[in-house]
């Protein structure tokens, strides 16, 4: 598949849980996140070079695909996980999400910490470096010993060419 050029350069970036609660230590938002990310690649959007996705945080590797914008990209993934996150807690857990009750003009519910960072990558030696932190990140908390242990991570396909979310570019390949 050919990728399409970009005007936007690769991106480190990092999601935030609102008050850094564990929400997403249930797989099942994770899983949320992961077909976010698939469809988006899919759909000729984003390139995902890296990402881990932890129980309050997420971090990310990658480049939005001309025409898609950043801020456009960033928007509708956060809004599109958030609310099928939001959908699940109605149904299964509506205690838990009264905790991420808000006093906003346009919404109930917040899930994810406004402002999320995102750091424009400009050289191949700190995209290396980005993606090195993100794969440390399940090893630092205790998760694994080895950061290819951790499921929700990119570091397996670093570590052995497997793809198993079928969504990720190899950044040494670009």
């Amino acid at each position: 598949m050919e990728m399409m050029f970009s005007t936007e350069r690769p991106q480190f970036y990092t999601a935030t849980i609102l008050n850094w609660q564990p929400l997403l230590s249930n797989n099942k938002y994770k899983d949320i996140i992961i077909k976010s990310l698939q469809f988006c690649v899919k759909e000729n959007k984003v390139k995902v070079c890296a990402f881990v996705i932890m129980s309050n945080h997420m971090h990310l590797v990658w480049q939005p695909l001309h025409p898609v914008t950043k801020a456009k990209l960033q928007h509708h993934f956060m809004t599109f996980t958030a609310q099928k996150i939001k959908e699940d807690l109605k149904l299964n857990n509506p205690l838990l999400l009264e905790t991420f009750k808000v006093d906003a003009k346009d919404r109930t519910n917040k899930l994810w910490k406004r402002n999320a960072l995102s750091v424009d990558l400009f050289v191949p030696q700190v995209l290396k470096q980005k993606i090195d932190y993100i794969h440390a990140n399940s090893v630092k908390a205790g998760l694994c010993v080895h950061p290819e242990d951790y499921y929700y991570s990119s570091a397996r396909f670093y570590n052995t060419g497997v793809d198993d979310f079928k969504m990720l570019t190899n950044y040494l390949e670009e």
